[in-house]
């Protein structure tokens, strides 16, 4: 029977997905060494492998990996020029390339390399049954030792990497050096959230946790810092289990509040069960789209009919949880309520265990004017927990958007009660407090003081001056809190951006300070518009000539329509068609 031989490897009916997945392997193992052991605790062997430049690329990687040196591509390149292997296992460029499949589950490959290598194995068991019993020197029985053959190394398969269950843990002990090839947790919003990781918000019902929650999720979204955090840019799916009518308008209202829209954020409008066979669907699916976070609202819609003050039941939806974020690397956030009393999570205390982060949110104030949103930090595995955070709402108007009675639709948007960027009580901080109290571009510096004082904010002059400087000088005509309320309505947009500059001081204050260049008001009390805004200056003006004053025609140069006399300076800058001393005489 020497003549039965196994079936060749060019024999096996392989499709370019099954030699994807042995690539994806070993591109995962080449990024991150850890990935071997986790293999290799599995039970995958090189002999699982298809191709025998597969086979040979494994070895590299796993003997480095015994040696405690890097599996980077650099590194098996090195070793396999070593061993003068580097055109069998496919030449340079094919080394290079296995380094480009990353899955970051690996895992999931090494099943379907798995079960290929069992099938091809079956079949050559099969082809060696027959060719024993076909042969013209065939006795009974002989394909039995065949068939034990198998049995066999399917039990050493099972068993792990050598037989021996042992070894296979033994594999994923580290030392401390190796620790070091361990990677570190990344970043997603700040110190707060981390890719790769499971967190949790909890609170009261009705304490603005879907506002927060939604506000994180448009900034990864759109990469926008979030109060002051650095933001990694990323896709975020939010699981809305409950809730969904009412996400539409919020999402609206944070477009309009940001002036932009809010890109790579997708909703799922139900829930999906953990403890269903749809989690499984739902698993792949977000594994093939690779978000940096995944929202789940909340954590009792997707776990119905789960006893939550159960530790073994509610384990098990948290393990089911850590499989969606073991197979995407991304952040999982569930967001959970509190019991009617305390600040923990309702129910057993089996989830917090597994947390990287847990933060918790509550609000005080009955009305949006003077509700806070408080976020504090409950806990933080491996970094400080850090200082609260707090939020003021701003209530956003949808444009076009009306209620059944007329009223307009409206949703709320948080913003920071904190200043998160300049130093405290420097002139860009000044500015930013200034700018939320809708403080008006045109007062000068002596309100401006004095407003601060009552303020209770005590700084220097020469700061607060600063500020003022700051925000006469910063391009903001756009921003409607900047207009000047002394302007005439119809004035060009190229004299207003030359308009003189401010004096500062108080309204009405032109009589005692003969030294203002602004002209008074007419009509009306102190501080309120003119009746009869001034002309603008004549169009025929525009494009004039650089000659003297004498040669210009009539027609070149506007005149007082009172006095008749050409207007000059600062009233022909500003387009009025009186001269001074007229205006003067008509207040």
């Amino acid at each position: 029977m020497e003549n039965v031989r196994h079936m060749n490897r060019d024999q096996a009916d392989l499709g370019p997905e099954h030699l994807d997945a042995e690539r994806y392997i070993l591109g995962d193992c080449m990024n991150n060494a850890r990935h071997v052991d986790a293999l290799r605790a599995a039970g995958f062997q090189r002999g699982d492998f298809s191709q025998p430049n597969h086979e040979l690329v494994w070895d590299v990687i796993t003997s480095l990996r015994d040696a405690g040196e890097p599996t980077a591509p650099a590194a098996v390149l090195l070793a396999l020029d070593k061993h003068k292997d580097t055109q069998r296992a496919g030449g340079y460029g094919y080394v290079t390339g296995l380094s480009q499949y990353l899955s970051g589950d690996p895992l999931y490959y090494a099943d379907q390399v798995r079960a290929r290598a069992e099938l091809r194995a079956e079949a050559d068991l099969g082809r060696r049954i027959v060719q024993a019993a076909t042969a013209p020197d065939a006795e009974p029985g002989v394909s039995v030792t065949f068939i034990d053959d198998y049995l066999t190394r399917q039990k050493e398969r099972a068993a792990g990497r050598s037989g021996d269950p042992v070894d296979a843990l033994l594999a994923e002990l580290l030392d401390a050096s190796s620790l070091d090839n361990m990677p570190t947790l990344e970043p997603l919003v700040g110190d707060l959230l981390h890719l790769d990781s499971l967190a949790r918000i909890i609170g009261p019902s009705g304490h603005m946790k879907s506002f927060v929650v939604i506000d994180i999720a448009a900034h990864v979204g759109t990469g926008k810092p979030w109060h002051g955090h650095h933001v990694r840019q990323g896709t975020v799916v939010y699981l809305v289990a409950e809730g969904a009518r009412g996400i539409r308008k919020r999402v609206r209202a944070w477009e309009k509040h940001h002036g932009m829209k809010m890109d790579h954020v997708l909703f799922m409008p139900r829930p999906v069960q953990t403890r269903g066979p749809e989690w499984d669907t739902f698993i792949e699916a977000m594994r093939r789209l690779e978000p940096a976070l995944i929202i789940i609202d909340t954590q009792a819609r997707v776990s119905v009919g789960v006893e939550e003050n159960s530790n073994t039941e509610l384990g098990i939806v948290v393990e089911r949880l850590d499989d969606l974020r073991r197979a995407t690397g991304a952040c999982v956030l569930p967001i959970h309520h509190t019991g009617h009393i305390g600040e923990h999570g309702r129910g057993a205390s089996a989830a917090k265990g597994a947390l990287q982060s847990e933060f918790h949110v509550s609000k005080k104030g009955d009305n949006a004017s003077n509700i806070v949103v408080t976020m504090k930090v409950g806990k933080q595995k491996d970094d400080e927990e850090g200082d609260d955070l707090q939020f003021g709402l701003k209530v956003i108007t949808l444009d076009g958007e009306f209620k059944p009675d007329g009223r307009p639709v409206t949703s709320v948007v948080l913003e920071s009660l904190a200043p998160t960027g300049p130093v405290h009580n420097s002139p860009e901080w000044l500015v930013q407090i200034l700018d939320r109290a809708d403080i008006p571009l045109a007062w000068g510096s002596p309100r401006v003081i004095k407003w601060c004082a009552e303020s209770d904010i005590q700084m220097r002059k020469s700061k607060i001056e600063e500020a003022v400087k700051i925000r006469k000088t910063r391009n903001t005509f756009d921003d409607p809190r900047n207009a000047r309320n002394d302007l005439p309505p119809n004035l060009p947009r190229d004299l207003e951006s030359t308009s003189p500059r401010d004096l500062g001081g108080t309204p009405g204050e032109f009589e005692e300070n003969p030294r203002s260049n602004i002209p008074p008001q007419t009509g009306g009390g102190r501080g309120d518009g003119p009746t009869k805004p001034p002309s603008p200056r004549s169009p025929s003006r525009e494009g004039g000539g650089a000659g003297s004053e004498e040669e210009k025609t009539p027609s070149d140069t506007p005149h007082c329509t009172v006095c008749n006399k050409p207007l000059h300076g600062y009233r022909l800058d500003r387009g009025y068609d009186t001269c001074l001393q007229h205006d003067t005489d008509a207040a």
